[in-house]
């Protein structure tokens, strides 16, 4: 697949612009990485059409190694180690990914899991997690987890139908019914406290309340869900060029479903994400809100990347050039690229930061603002969408709050 990335000669995208000497000389500070997602496999075992990794504009997986070898996984270690105990860090989050991390192997994720531990301790915990199609949610692998507490998110679109319309085996056979055995496995009592939520990816032919209704059937203790990624080249599906909200009005329908429950039998993240930011608190994830992001990926090669939805947008749009054999954590917080996601609204397009819901909003997910010619510096692409969401769900908490007053 080919980029749709115009190379113009002498007219840098935002944010290769962007002068980091400036931002550090008018008193910026980069915020240490306290997230590292290591692609420990680079191939899956399904073929999801929507796949940012596979089915989208980067096609740089073909060209890694199946697996992180295990001098790389010691490399990472150290850098992870070194990294937080520079930045005086107490706590790091390690997640391991893919791909489809568990076709790693478990003595391989065991590998990598005693190795990060070793270099950390003892003044450095670490908190493992792993996201999942939860196919491969056998025994072993789960008393794995069980023995170094690994947090286990599986992603899951729904009901039956809804799931199977995009998350397939590559035969084109639907894939519910085995990701629904690997989540059963995971429920059960050794493993339960492991459960770390649901991901799901947003698709409005699905009705939205018999999508959550569906996910509820697992009792997650949290369900997040994701828009498709998309940006102002190649637009999510049925998003019209126009003033029009059609994921806003899918979620919103999941919102008052959730909301006006009489018990909340789960959290909703982007829900409860930006009902944090409407009262004034600090963003935790990239969907919405200012905060700085702290993430960074590296490849199954070793070599230091970005947040790797990116690559819904152009080939190479991840790259750094840097590589844990010889480079530091440090070296990539004062590139361009990375110090862009953490001057909050000096990255917004000034049609942005004159929204009133930009504190909120934050120009929605980084990856969905992308426009050749321009960069990252737009609106996102689901702008009336989050503006749709997230005044309803303004709208809703202000007059509870009123009720409470009177």
């Amino acid at each position: 697949m080919t980029s749709s990335r115009q190379e113009t000669p002498g007219a840098p995208e935002w944010p290769d612009t962007l002068d980091v000497r400036a931002l550090l000389g008018r008193g910026w500070r980069p915020t240490p990485f306290r997230e590292f997602i290591l692609k420990v496999h680079s191939r899956c075992n399904l073929s999801c059409d929507y796949c940012y990794m596979y089915e989208m504009a980067d096609q740089s997986w073909r060209r890694q190694p199946r697996k992180m070898a295990k001098p790389t996984i010691d490399q990472v270690a150290m850098r992870i180690a070194e990294h937080a105990r520079a930045k005086l860090l107490d706590r790091v989050d390690v997640t391991l990914h893919g791909g489809e991390p568990l076709l790693a192997g478990v003595d391989h994720l065991r590998y990598t899991v005693e190795a990060v531990l070793t270099a950390c301790a003892p003044d450095v915990r670490v908190r493992f997690n792993v996201q999942t199609n939860g196919i491969l949610l056998d025994p072993p692998v789960l008393e794995l987890f069980r023995e170094y507490g690994v947090q286990v998110g599986v992603s899951l679109d729904g009901d039956e139908e809804g799931h199977d319309r995009h998350r397939r085996w590559a035969n084109g056979q639907g894939s519910f019914s085995a990701v629904r055995a690997g989540v059963e496995r995971l429920r059960a009592a050794p493993y339960r406290h492991l459960f770390n939520g649901l991901l799901s990816t947003v698709d409005i032919q699905n009705d939205p309340v018999r999508t959550y209704e569906a996910m509820l059937e697992f009792e997650p203790p949290a369900i997040n869900f994701l828009l498709p990624h998309g940006n102002w080249d190649t637009p999510p599906p049925a998003r019209p060029p126009d003033d029009s909200t059609p994921y806003g009005d899918w979620l919103v329908a999941i919102f008052d479903r959730w909301y006006r429950s009489p018990e909340k039998a789960t959290q909703v993240r982007l829900f409860e994400e930006i009902m944090m930011l409407l009262f004034g608190r600090p963003s935790t994830g990239e969907a919405v809100g200012l905060s700085p992001v702290a993430i960074v990926v590296v490849e199954t090669n070793g070599e230091i990347e970005q947040v790797d939805t990116l690559k819904s947008a152009f080939e190479g749009a991840t790259g750094t050039a840097l590589h844990v054999s010889r480079d530091p954590f440090e070296a990539a917080l004062l590139l361009p690229s990375i110090a862009a996601r953490q001057i909050r609204g000096l990255a917004l397009a000034e049609e942005c930061q004159e929204c009133r819901l930009h504190q909120v909003c934050g120009a929605g997910h980084y990856t969905h603002r992308y426009r050749s010619g321009r960069g990252f510096r737009n609106p996102t692409v689901y702008c009336h969408d989050l503006q749709r969401l997230i005044t309803h769900i303004h709208a809703e908490v202000s007059r509870d709050l009123e009720a409470l007053r009177g």
